[in-house]
């Protein structure tokens, strides 16, 4: 498989410890680093990748996770894998959406699912932290000011922001990548760009998510560096998928 994509530099190290770019992994192989790094669920109980028993619904993977530490994991299917390495990698983020899930869950009064559970799906799907040293600029993407953003800010943006990819079906896109390509941002605002102190940020940020519409949209290849084509103005231009705010307006 082709990891190249910069959404994977985060997830090298693990990539190289999987040998992912010869063969999906195996579930004793997952299970060994979960091991080796301690890695737990939001109630302390160690993590365990195992076979599903049948197909669960949303409600009941969720509920599984969080009352046994283990996740049902399809070894033969990269959505499965890529979930799996974003728990290796970003363990406490991954915990907090777990135990989010199982708080909203508490409060739902039937079968549906509520918009703070669709918010946190949509973030272990298609979620991107955007973390920025520079407070001006997440503005600009909520804005969808993309020109103005990655093309008159692109230095700021090179220097002050980190774009991780954390959504496991966003990974999966980027393994074999397209234009409109699109994730949804968890916006971090901090001091530094370390990768371990935006898992411990992105995993505070969750309580103040009630809804999808909190999460901004972004073409991740027009991040700069993620496409080699993207040093145009043109690029950017393309409203098919670099779409100005207005239209989400009715």
């Amino acid at each position: 498989m082709n990891f190249d994509h910069p959404a994977f530099t985060p997830y090298r190290a693990l990539i190289d410890a999987l040998s992912l770019t010869r063969a999906l992994p195996s579930l004793d192989a997952l299970n060994a680093l979960a091991a080796a790094c301690g890695t737990t669920q939001a109630r302390d109980l160690p993590l365990r990748f195992v076979v599903p028993e049948g197909r669960l619904s949303a409600r009941d993977y969720e509920t599984h996770i969080l009352h046994t530490g283990q996740v049902p994991t399809r070894a033969d299917t990269w959505h499965d894998v890529l979930n799996a390495l974003v728990w290796l990698r970003f363990p406490r983020f991954k915990a907090a959406l777990n135990a989010a899930h199982g708080e909203a869950l508490a409060t739902e009064t039937d079968t549906l699912r509520g918009r703070r559970r669709d918010a946190l799906t949509v973030l272990d799907e298609s979620g991107v932290w955007v973390t920025s040293r520079d407070p001006a600029l997440p503005g600009l993407l909520v804005g969808r000011a993309w020109h103005a953003l990655f093309r008159e800010a692109r230095a700021r943006v090179e220097a002050d922001m980190r774009f991780v990819v954390v959504g496991h079906a966003l990974l999966e896109k980027a393994l074999a990548p397209y234009p409109s390509i699109t994730g949804k941002c968890l916006m971090l605002v901090a001091d530094t760009l370390d990768l371990d102190a935006a898992d411990a940020q992105a995993a505070t940020a969750l309580a103040a998510i009630d809804t999808p519409r909190q999460l901004a949209p972004l073409p991740i290849q027009g991040v700069p560096g993620w496409d080699a084509t993207n040093t145009s103005d043109a690029y950017y231009a393309n409203q098919a998928i670099f779409r100005p705010a207005a239209d989400d307006q009715p």
